[in-house]
């Protein structure tokens, strides 16, 4: 992870059994904070203005995931556009959300991916 668009721009929603108070979650439950029934968000994400509590660095510079071994199952589904063949719509949301520009087949080229 580079970017961090997606971080920042989304809200982070998951079963609550993904948090680390449940058997076999991983999540930081201190991360989170209670949603709806039976689901959870990553602290910072259920807001107008969302930004996960686990985002490192500068959105759009240089980010990492704090807890990216650990990530619940939304963040482990998201895929940087082109990154297995194909335009993905929220990558494209976030990263336009922004002002950075849409990633196409030849970053991935380049970077080596």
């Amino acid at each position: 992870m580079r970017c961090g668009a997606c971080c920042a721009a989304f809200r982070v929603a998951f079963h609550w059994s993904e948090a680390d108070d449940a058997p076999g979650g991983t999540v930081p439950v201190e991360l989170t904070q209670p949603l709806r029934n039976h689901e959870r968000a990553m602290h910072g994400t259920d807001s107008t203005d969302p930004h996960c509590i686990a985002l490192r660095g500068t959105v759009g510079e240089s980010c990492s995931c704090s807890i990216y071994a650990l990530r619940p199952s939304p963040c482990r589904a998201v895929q940087a556009s082109w990154e297995n063949g194909t335009a993905d719509p929220h990558c494209d949301r976030a990263r336009a959300r922004y002002g950075l520009p849409l990633l196409t087949p030849v970053d991935w080229i380049e970077s080596g991916n």
